[in-house]
């Protein structure tokens, strides 16, 4: 172990109080009273002076409060969550002072249906009452309460821990900064459902289990090893499983024709079953998975928005592409809902092959989020700058497309463009580079969208908005006009449906500034002429086999798509590629890109300019 000691926060130990008294019961939800309670949590770091750095990590259905170090010199292994959790970690311990808890209806130190009941004498067994996660997030405060922290800087969970931190956000809205919500959901769908049942199902047919009560006697261990070994599947992906394991054999090369376990796999599943069943309680899992099926905010608040409308903190909500347990799509109705009623969200599904388990996986890219995510929040609270780019930028390696989208001057002129204090959306936000220049010049509201992975974390580690989408799916979950401002900037060429987005961006905003390049560019013009090969210049650097450009377009034809689509061109902006002062004389020839500044047209067909008249374009 003393080696696990580097970047650790050591040898921890885990603490018990109590919480609530026998004579004073805690009222659930379900009705009924319990007490007392006991909870057991682990504490990493310190408390500063301010008490203004305490951030609180929900875990799963199978954790406990050991997130991190070790609990003796004799571990063989860390807490559940040390990739994330110690000094310069993702969340780092030398700066923030770290909570976590084994949560109601646990085994692990926290009262749970395998505890005494005072009025029998004996184990609850299943006469321990329903729990839900609103009575999980409500212990976790008494707790809070208890160790004299009055408000969180983060409260962060994966799995069963993000129903808390979304928990968190809704029923104490103003005792939250952030909430950094992984792999999880408002709800679980119906098959999610299923899987719990029939591991339940497994438990209960055990011939051990005995009404709950077999503590003292053999335990249900088959029926448990079955709903892990039933679970674990839905952890993983089917890439996982394949790369993993494939069809191999475990022992041998050839088929021993009986039942015994002798597919990798399955021996495998024979492993985690095993492993579980010596130190998890069989009660347990059912009261904790059943704690899941109940959790729907949507329906107890009326609908996901409401739900959310009263929530103050920044939301940071990330998934990943392979976990088919809680689908990237229930991350992205949490978000949608929350961009509906106009919340500072950030999403990233994360590519990881991993499936549900990435969210104790995938340290780099996921710790990159979390620190950032974090960090800024501390920072925001902290300086006056509403921007903290410069504070907390990181170096990032552009490819050849996003250093041609830097290589331009409209940043410049879209500044200028953008009325102080306003709402800006930047779709295909890039790095954050304009975004970042918005807030620090102009103090606007800026939110990005952007489908690069890499720059969405970029964008979250420099303290700024984004999620994390294509933006041709639509930008549904945004209620007309939110925003004063739409930028899309060096993108619309490379759009496949770019009439569908246009509509949209005059949908959700009330003016639009569009910039590209123009195709007919007099360099553009004489290189076809000349050479008969596809031109190649400053802003357009690719080749025809690797260019992001699927639309080629010069000023006179996005002219005739405004009109077609009856929008009005407000201002019309044709820019030489090295100023931005406007090109005169035939822009449509000179000019090597152009910005456009439009609004929805009040019934009437455009005319084409308002304020810059061009004379007649070649």
């Amino acid at each position: 172990m003393a080696s696990g000691l580097k970047n650790s926060v050591g040898v921890v130990q885990t603490q018990t109080v109590r919480l609530v008294e026998p004579d004073a019961p805690l009222r659930l939800k379900c009705g009924k009273d319990l007490g007392p309670i006991d909870v057991a949590y682990e504490v990493y770091g310190q408390l500063n002076e301010q008490k203004d750095n305490a951030v609180l990590i929900c875990h799963a259905l199978s954790g406990n409060a050991h997130a991190a170090g070790y609990n003796s010199t004799e571990d063989a292994k860390p807490g559940w969550w040390d990739i994330m959790v110690g000094p310069g970690k993702a969340i780092d311990t030398n700066k923030y002072y770290v909570i976590c808890s084994n949560f109601l209806g646990g085994c692990s130190g926290t009262t749970g249906p395998s505890d005494i009941n005072p009025a029998t004498g004996k184990p609850y067994g299943l006469d321990f009452p329903i729990i839900t996660i609103e009575d999980t997030v409500l212990v976790q405060k008494l707790l809070l309460d208890t160790l004299g922290i009055g408000h969180l800087l983060a409260v962060i969970g994966g799995s069963m821990g993000g129903m808390q931190v979304l928990q968190w956000s809704v029923s104490y809205p103003d005792f939250v900064d952030s909430a950094i919500c992984i792999a999880s959901t408002t709800r679980l769908n119906p098959q999610s459902i299923a899987f719990d049942a029939v591991g339940r199902n497994a438990i209960l047919a055990d011939p051990n289990f005995d009404n709950g009560q077999y503590h003292g006697h053999a335990m249900p261990n088959r029926g448990l090893g079955i709903a892990r070994m039933i679970g674990h599947i839905t952890y993983l992906s089917e890439e996982s499983m394949r790369n993993k394991f494939g069809r191999q054999l475990r022992t041998s090369d050839t088929y021993s024709y009986d039942f015994n376990s002798e597919f990798s796999v399955e021996a495998y599943l024979d492993y985690q079953g095993q492993t579980f069943i010596e130190r998890f309680d069989a009660n347990c899992y059912l009261y904790l998975s059943k704690a899941m099926d109940y959790f729907d905010l949507g329906q107890e608040y009326g609908s996901l928005r409401k739900a959310f409308a009263n929530s103050n903190c920044r939301f940071l909500i990330v998934s990943f592409s392979s976990d088919w347990l809680f689908t990237p799509q229930q991350s992205e109705e949490v978000v949608e809902a929350l961009g509906a009623e106009d919340k500072d969200v950030s999403y990233c599904d994360v590519y990881s092959p991993y499936g549900h388990d990435a969210f104790l996986l995938e340290a780099e890219t996921l710790g990159d989020l979390i620190a950032g995510f974090v960090d800024a929040t501390w920072h925001r609270g902290r300086t006056s700058e509403r921007c903290i780019a410069e504070k907390c930028a990181v170096p990032v390696s552009l490819d050849t497309h996003h250093q041609a989208k830097r290589a331009r001057v409209d940043y410049e002129l879209i500044d200028q463009l953008i009325a102080p204090d306003s709402h800006v959306l930047d779709l295909g936000c890039g790095e954050g580079d304009l975004m970042c220049r918005l807030i620090q010049d102009k103090n606007v509201n800026a939110e990005g969208i952007e489908l690069d992975e890499n720059l969405v974390v970029h964008c979250v580690q420099r303290g700024l908005s984004v999620i994390h989408r294509d933006i041709e799916r639509g930008l549904q979950m945004y209620p007309d006009e939110t925003f004063d401002y739409a930028v899309l900037s060096q993108t619309i060429q490379t759009l496949h449906d770019p009439q569908k987005v246009l509509l949209e961006l005059h949908r959700v905003a009330k003016k639009v500034i569009v910039s590209f390049p123009n195709f007919a560019h007099w360099i553009c013009r004489l290189q076809l002429m000349f050479t008969g090969s596809a031109p190649t210049t400053k802003q357009l650097p690719f080749r025809w086999y690797n260019s992001p450009n699927v639309h080629f377009l010069s000023l006179k034809d996005y002219d005739q798509f405004c009109t077609e689509l009856d929008i009005n061109v407000e201002q019309r902006i044709p820019l030489s590629k090295i100023s931005t002062l406007p090109v005169r004389f035939l822009p449509n020839l000179f000019a090597s890109q152009v910005v456009y500044v439009t609004s929805k047209c009040a019934g009437e067909k455009n005319n084409l300019p308002v304020r810059h008249p061009y004379p007649r374009e070649v």
